[in-house]
């Protein structure tokens, strides 16, 4: 389990490495074909991963409820996003996998409930849920890449 969760680090260190220098206005921008922006993707695949581990296992998240509100599946981007709240993403979004890892040897996910996702995908534990990871956050990569190739 330790090599996915080392990849999820390294895709994700590489995801933000293709935004930093993008500005606040440009990861807020929502283009015209897209319902969704930057800066809510990358808080979308924050929330997603801990509602996809945490919370199937009946485990406490590392994102505040108002967090999970504003990014959980279903949700879309509402407002602007200020420089502290982006900074705070940024910041979540590697150590919310760094905490993943801890959480995953200290048995924190030992009671995780089976469910199917929305593509058809039956996710039994913890390693279930971590190796369906990199498809969802692929899938929002993906739209991150074609909104940056935009601006």
């Amino acid at each position: 389990m330790n090599k996915q969760i080392e990849s999820l680090k390294k895709a994700r260190a590489l995801l933000l490495e293709g935004i930093n220098d993008l500005t606040i206005e440009q990861l807020g921008q929502i283009p015209a074909g897209f319902n969704n922006n930057i800066v809510w993707n990358l808080g979308h695949m924050i929330a997603a991963q801990q509602g996809i581990c945490y919370k199937r296992a009946g485990a406490t998240p590392v994102i505040s409820d108002d967090f999970w509100e504003k990014f959980k599946p279903g949700s879309k981007p509402e407002g602007t996003a200020e420089a502290a709240e982006i900074e705070n993403i940024k910041n979540l979004f590697l150590s919310s996998i760094d905490q993943l890892e801890i959480d995953c040897n200290t048995h924190v996910f030992d009671n995780y409930t089976t469910w199917t996702t929305s593509y058809r995908v039956e996710i039994a534990n913890i390693n279930d849920a971590i190796s369906f990871l990199p498809f969802h956050e692929g899938l929002h990569s993906g739209i991150i890449m074609a909104l940056t190739r935009l601006m």
